[in-house]
């Protein structure tokens, strides 16, 4: 059974651990499964990741940003994301078309409709089945991150950040059906095993064992 399954949050948030936490799980039940991360993906998208996170000599543009992550986008949605979901796989994609919504959107100040239709075309309306949104306060997160280096994003001010965690927790309210929010600051564990739980229920029930 195909599932399209997206890890959302902001810095510091574990959304990344916890994306590689599920891929391991369902890699050891055998179920077929990958794990992708945006922006990247693909030849093409790698570098432009390599473009938005890390340019220090290039000035970018907001509405730039979201042409650039869209492209990005397209390539791995043709290349990878579709031809796995119709091949049956579980596809679990490390930030998707919401992280371009609440960082270029809520936090640039792009108008969300033009946003959203970008995305819609980039994509072919492709929408995730899953939406895990990893919620810490922004405070919170950066003190994981401590003083390792930081890209284009990590760098904008706080204002930009709390802007960001707002555009998620207004996202999920408005499809609380595709959200599961999870509250980023309990135990590893104990994150995994509500992911899990939900999870299970969207493949019909396969028994997920412990963490």
């Amino acid at each position: 059974m195909s599932l399209f399954i997206t890890f959302e949050g902001g810095e510091g948030s574990g959304k990344t651990v916890q994306a590689r936490t599920l891929y391991r799980k369902l890699t050891r039940l055998n179920v077929p499964v990958i794990l992708l991360r945006e922006p990247g993906g693909t030849p093409l998208g790698d570098r432009i990741a390599r473009l938005l996170k890390w340019a220090s000599d290039t000035e970018i543009s907001p509405f730039s940003e979201l042409l650039l992550f869209n492209t990005s986008r397209t390539e791995l949605v043709a290349e990878v994301i579709r031809p796995a979901l119709a091949n049956g796989e579980v596809v679990i994609c490390d930030r998707y078309t919401d992280s371009t919504v609440v960082y270029q959107g809520y936090g640039r100040g792009l108008d969300l409709e033009l946003i959203k239709r970008t995305n819609g075309t980039a994509t072919g309306g492709l929408i995730p089945d899953l939406t895990v949104l990893l919620d810490v306060p922004v405070e919170e997160g950066f003190a994981r991150k401590g003083v390792s280096a930081r890209d284009r994003f990590e760098q904008e001010d706080v204002t930009f950040h709390y802007k960001v965690r707002d555009g998620y927790i207004r996202l999920a309210q408005a499809e609380p059906e595709r959200w599961l929010v999870v509250d980023g600051c309990q135990f590893r564990a104990r994150i995994a095993q509500i992911i899990l739980k939900r999870v299970s229920q969207l493949l019909g029930g396969v028994d997920m064992g412990g963490v």
